[in-house]
């Protein structure tokens, strides 16, 4: 089968479409036929070395963490699933002709694959912290860098959830921010004050996804660094705040969450960008610059 690999840290130029042998599925896992592989800013991190310290690989080393498809082998212990069956979930190695997944869930008929290959990791994310911040019907959020993939889904589910969502984005994505049903606002100094003047009473929780350096201001504006988290800035800690890194232990809950939230309408997410397998450098580039809205994808027919 084709897949991406890479033999050494480096640009885009070390991704590399090689022919190896299919992985197959152990107990409790899945292999898919893949048709949808999501892009992820940890993936260029992870190719160009930026996070060696916290998550090395080996040589050579494969590309993706997430994947849409039809199962073409069950493993042993697997229920409720066959042959035929299509699903969207985590997995390793993703960015190639057939993959194994660990968690997963059943992709609904109304959802596209491209969205469903693009859901897992921005959904499970949005979960994770959402969850650590305990938000609540009532409350009022802030997400900084919120017109990506993962604070795309943090808003939807947060307003599902009943609270109230402010969000940092450049003009040019206010528009999309209030499609989804948040309150948009600028990443310019003083975000303290443009805060105050949206919501008077005061936030209760932050997430920062961008990375910008802005977690002590966001800890200030909270009033309490328990809740905010950050998924971006590693030295949060510094500041009393958790840097979350680790996926949730049953990710499949926030994949069957979110795919209960598709089919009634109260999630979506925007796809910027579809490549193919052979576009792979040119899809972590854009994903590297940091300007994407919504989501990055990957086909494979």
């Amino acid at each position: 089968m084709k897949a991406v690999q890479f033999n050494e840290y480096g640009g885009t130029d070390v991704l590399k479409i090689v022919d190896i042998d299919p992985p197959h599925a152990g107990p409790g896992e899945v292999r898919i036929k893949v048709q949808a592989v999501g892009v992820n800013p940890i993936d260029w991190k992870i190719r160009a070395g930026y996070v060696d310290d916290f998550m090395p690989v080996t040589f050579p080393a494969g590309v993706g963490s997430e994947a849409a498809g039809i199962i073409d082998e069950v493993g042993e212990g697997v229920s409720g699933f066959a042959v035929g069956d299509v699903v969207f979930g985590y997995g390793r190695n993703t960015l190639a002709e057939q993959a194994v997944l660990r968690s997963w869930a059943s992709v609904p008929r109304n959802m596209p694959i491209e969205v469903a290959g693009g859901l897992p990791v921005v959904v499970e994310t949005a979960t994770r912290i959402l969850d650590h911040v305990n938000i609540k019907a009532g409350e009022t959020l802030l997400i900084t860098g919120a017109a990506g993939g993962v604070g795309s889904a943090a808003i939807q589910m947060a307003l599902h959830r009943g609270a109230i969502v402010i969000g940092t984005a450049s003009a040019p994505k206010h528009e999309y921010l209030r499609s989804l049903g948040a309150v948009p606002t600028t990443y310019e100094p003083g975000l303290a004050a443009r805060v105050q003047a949206l919501e008077p009473n005061g936030v209760n929780a932050a997430l920062d996804l961008a990375g910008a350096g802005s977690v002590p201001e966001l800890v200030a504006i909270v009033g309490d660094a328990s809740r905010v988290v950050s998924i971006s800035d590693v030295s949060a800690p510094q500041h009393g705040v958790v840097f979350s890194a680790k996926s949730l232990d049953h990710p499949e809950r926030a994949f069957k969450e979110a795919a209960h939230l598709y089919e009634v309408g109260a999630l979506d997410l925007r796809i910027e960008q579809t490549f193919s397998l052979g576009e792979v450098a040119n899809a972590q580039a854009i994903s590297a610059a940091g300007r994407v809205t919504g989501k990055l994808v990957i086909t494979l027919a």
